[in-house]
């Protein structure tokens, strides 16, 4: 289950390109809304920290999986969304600046709370325990590097040159749909002979944390009065983890093929379930519709 070169090398560059674009659908005035309505902030920060992984405790109980999946159930629970959430926000027609702002957030705060979950379904599952780490100055590089330098020349651009940022929005979209579908491919194929195996091991629960994942991001968005494009934006993040970091932690730190399955299976569904959200959100909310005529 090792990265293609066109994966390591092209997907980072792709999605410098991509958040550069979304940079471009941004102004200071979408992060100022985040922080003077920061419901959005709040629940989808405290749902992908503590909620999501109970729900995969719950999950793997459920469904009585074997402990070495259990574990990697749990982990891949426990990361945060990553840059293609954003893209996926984007697609979706959702708030892309609370989308950002919660992919920060849980990336830093689950440089503690990872090792934390991981730690306690190793000893619950498996009896043992692992002083797990994570790098947390290479976390910071990355989330600086993919996610906020690509967004703030994005930013810049439209401030200087609005007409051109509103030509490249749609240009963004329709890239960053080719860039997911490559994606899917080249890691459908990467896994081609053992993809049926990997789908009967962790299958299941993988695709259950994930609708389970996206509902709870819609429900607790209407709970709590957010708007439809927060809400959605919730949803991503809760449904469209960074699965470089699950497998990260158990193929690096665990060293644990078995424990990896989970955070493998759920790199490839995440992207078809992400793709039919994108959709809903497009049939749910018009184009250019802004958050403001939606606050209560």
């Amino acid at each position: 289950m090792e990265s293609s070169p066109l994966i390591s090398a092209g997907l980072p560059l792709a999605l410098f390109i991509i958040m550069i674009g979304i940079g471009m659908t941004l102004t200071l005035r979408d992060f100022r809304q985040v922080a003077v309505y920061p419901k959005g902030m709040i629940i989808g920060t405290v749902a992908q920290i503590v909620l999501m992984p109970l729900v995969a405790f719950a999950l793997a109980s459920l469904l009585a999986v074997p402990p070495a999946i259990a574990v990697g159930l749990v982990i891949i629970a426990a990361c945060p969304g990553g840059t293609t959430s954003n893209l996926f926000v984007l697609l979706a027609r959702g708030n892309i600046a609370l989308s950002i702002v919660l992919t920060v957030s849980a990336s830093l705060i689950t440089i503690l709370t990872l090792p934390l979950f991981t730690n306690i379904a190793l000893k619950f599952y498996m009896g043992t325990e692992h002083d797990i780490v994570l790098p947390v100055w290479k976390t910071i590089g990355m989330l600086t590097g993919i996610v906020l330098f690509p967004v703030a020349i994005g930013m810049l651009v439209r401030s200087r040159k609005p007409e051109v940022a509103r030509k490249a929005e749609s240009i963004v979209s329709v890239f960053g749909g080719v860039v997911l579908a490559v994606l899917i491919a080249v890691i459908v194929y990467g896994v081609r002979d053992e993809i049926w195996d990997l789908l009967k091991q962790a299958g299941p629960a993988t695709i259950l944390l994930n609708v389970v994942g996206i509902f709870i991001g819609l429900l607790a968005g209407r709970a709590a009065s957010l708007t439809q494009r927060e809400s959605l934006a919730v949803a991503v993040e809760l449904g469209v983890k960074n699965g470089t970091i699950g497998l990260m932690v158990t193929l690096t730190l665990l060293e644990s093929s078995a424990m990896s399955i989970p955070a493998a299976v759920y790199g490839v569904l995440m992207f078809p379930i992400g793709f039919l959200l994108a959709m809903y959100g497009r049939r749910l909310i018009p184009k250019a519709a802004p958050d403001i005529a939606e606050q209560g």
